[in-house]
């Protein structure tokens, strides 16, 4: 096997690639330290810094105009997407925190972004089995409660237009996918890395951003 990296991601270099990173914006920068100063026992839900960036330039990057997250938390990655939507684009947003979500709300009103972001309280499982059956999604971005992982991926995959792209945060789970005697979240994850790794419907690759990131195209 070749390892191919031997970079250890320091501080400073964590620090150098943001600084060489598109800046966030001021209302996203204070999304984020609220979401840190008011919620900081569940802050560490928040999608990392620079994953606001990367899911932005990937709506870009696909012409996504259809975008669907499952997990929205406070509203970051929610925000960073609907900014970089065409005109006409939606995004719908599924949660079920009012309280959480109520964060984003704020500071997607604050972004001018609001009427771009359906929010949908409700289990997430409800909101997508209520959608039409058929392709009409262009983008997806999973980072919910990992148990039901594999059942979002079977909701949102046939509902993606071809070459549509299914993000999906957290595939390392903190390292400990390794495990094969992992419980929990961390063996949910392994059963959904190996559930997407022999899904033939889709051409996927895990990538070593911020919790582990997997893209998965619609072929």
């Amino acid at each position: 096997m070749t390892k191919g990296n031997e970079t250890k991601i320091t501080d400073e270099l964590y620090a150098y690639a943001l600084a060489h990173n598109p800046p966030l914006d001021v209302v996203q920068r204070e999304l984020v330290r609220t979401t840190y100063a008011e919620l900081p026992d569940q802050a560490g839900m928040q999608s990392a810094q620079e994953q606001g960036p990367l899911l932005a330039f990937l709506v870009r990057l696909t012409g996504s105009r259809h975008i669907v997250e499952v997990g929205t938390f406070t509203g970051f990655s929610a925000l960073s997407m609907a900014q970089a939507l065409p005109p006409g684009g939606v995004l719908i947003a599924c949660d079920i925190s009012e309280e959480w979500t109520a964060y984003g709300q704020d500071a997607w009103e604050r972004a001018g972004v609001a009427d771009r972001i359906d929010l949908r309280i409700a289990p997430a499982l409800d909101t997508l089995r209520a959608m039409p059956a058929e392709p009409h999604i262009d983008m997806a971005y999973l980072d919910a409660d990992k148990g039901n992982y594999i059942a979002y991926w079977e909701e949102l995959v046939p509902r993606m237009n071809p070459g549509g792209l299914v993000v999906t945060d957290n595939v390392l789970f903190h390292g400990r996918v390794t495990d094969p005697l992992a419980t929990g979240g961390a063996a949910a994850i392994r059963g959904f890395n190996d559930h997407v790794a022999a899904d033939a419907r889709m051409e996927s690759v895990l990538l070593t951003v911020a919790d582990g990131l997997t893209l998965s195209r619609k072929k």
